[in-house]
C-alpha cells in the first residue's frame, strides 16, 4: 500500500516538475534569445544556422543604443513619465483608499464602484477623448499630458489595490491615536501609512510596469521625436524595408533591465501587497 501510494506520489512530482520545467523554458527561452541576438553581428542575425553564443561576441548594438540613437534621450523620457505617473497614482491611491475605508460618507460604496467600471472599457476606446482633451488643453506632444493619461488609466485600479490593503488594518488602531490627540492627517501619516508599505509597494510597481510598457498612448499622443518614450524609439527600428535585429534586441535589454532590477528588489513586498486583502480578517 505504501509502495503504491509513493509511486503515485513520484509519478505525481514527476509530471509536476516537467510542466513547471516546460512552462519556464517557455518563458527563458525568447529572453535568452534576445540576449545572443544582441551580442551579434548584423551578418549573423541572418545567418541560415544560428548559434545561441554567437562568435564572435560583439557590444556594438549597444554602444549604437547610446551613439547612434536617440534612446539616450528616450530613456529619460520614460523614466519622467513612468515615476511621476508612479508617485501621483500612489499617493491618490492611498488617500482614497484611506478615506474610503475609515470614513462614513455619502456616495461610500458608489465611488468605489464607479472605480471598479472604469475599468471595463478598453484601452483604445480612450484615445480619441483623450486626445481631444489634450488638444484642448494644448498637452499633446508633452510629457505633461502623457503623465495625464498614464495617472487616469492606473489611478482606478490602484485605488481599489490599495484599499484592499487599508482594510486589513484595524480601526481601533485609529480610535486609540485620536483618543491620544491626534488628527486624522497624523493617524493617517505616522500610523497607518508606514503599515500598508507593501500595498504601497505593489501599487507602485503595478503602475510603474504598466508606464514603462505602454505604447498605444505614447505613439499616438506624441508625435515629436525628443519626447518620444523607449517603447516608441524601440519601433523606430523596424521598418518596411529593414529591421536591425541585433540593435532591436540591445534596445529591448537595456529597456528590460529597469524593470527587471526593481522586481527583483521589491519582490517580497509585491507578493505581500498583491496578497493583503485577499483573506478576511
Amino acid at each position: 500500500m505504501m509502495t503504491s501510494k509513493k509511486k503515485r506520489l513520484f509519478v505525481d512530482n514527476t509530471i509536476s516538475y516537467a510542466i513547471l520545467i516546460a512552462l519556464a523554458l517557455f518563458v527563458l527561452v525568447p529572453i535568452l534569445w534576445m540576449l545572443t541576438t544582441s551580442v551579434r553581428t548584423e551578418i549573423q542575425t541572418y545567418t541560415r544556422t544560428p548559434q545561441w553564443i554567437p562568435n564572435p561576441i560583439t557590444f556594438a548594438a549597444y554602444q549604437n543604443f547610446f551613439q547612434l540613437y536617440n534612446f539616450g534621450r528616450q530613456l529619460m523620457n520614460s523614466i519622467i513619465v513612468c515615476l511621476t505617473s508612479m508617485v501621483v497614482c500612489s499617493t491618490f491611491a492611498c488617500l482614497t483608499g484611506y478615506a474610503a475605508t475609515r470614513f462614513r460618507f455619502k456616495g461610500r460604496k458608489q465611488l468605489l464602484g464607479f472605480l471598479l467600471m472604469t475599468q471595463m472599457f478598453p484601452g483604445v476606446m480612450l484615445v480619441v477623448p483623450f486626445y481631444a482633451i489634450l488638444s484642448t488643453y494644448r498637452l499633446t506632444n508633452s510629457l505633461l499630458g502623457l503623465i495625464v493619461v498614464y495617472v487616469g488609466t492606473n489611478v482606478a485600479f490602484s485605488t481599489w489595490l490599495i484599499t484592499s490593503y487599508f482594510r486589513t488594518i484595524p480601526i481601533e488602531l485609529d480610535e486609540a491615536a485620536r483618543v491620544d490627540g491626534a488628527s486624522s492627517f497624523r493617524v493617517f501619516w505616522n500610523i497607518i501609512l508606514p503599515l500598508v508599505v507593501p500595498g504601497i509597494a505593489a501599487v507602485a510597481m503595478f503602475v510603474l510596469f504598466n508606464t514603462w510598457n505602454e505604447f498605444m498612448f505614447a505613439s499616438i499622443l506624441v508625435q515629436r521625436e525628443q519626447i518620444n518614450t523607449i517603447t516608441v524609439g524601440i519601433l523606430s527600428l523596424s521598418t518596411h524595408n529593414h529591421v536591425r535585429w541585433n540593435d532591436l534586441m540591445a534596445a529591448s535589454t537595456i529597456s528590460s533591465l529597469p524593470l527587471v532590477i526593481l522586481f527583483i528588489a521589491l519582490q517580497k513586498y509585491f507578493v505581500a501587497g498583491m496578497t493583503g486583502g485577499a483573506v478576511k480578517s
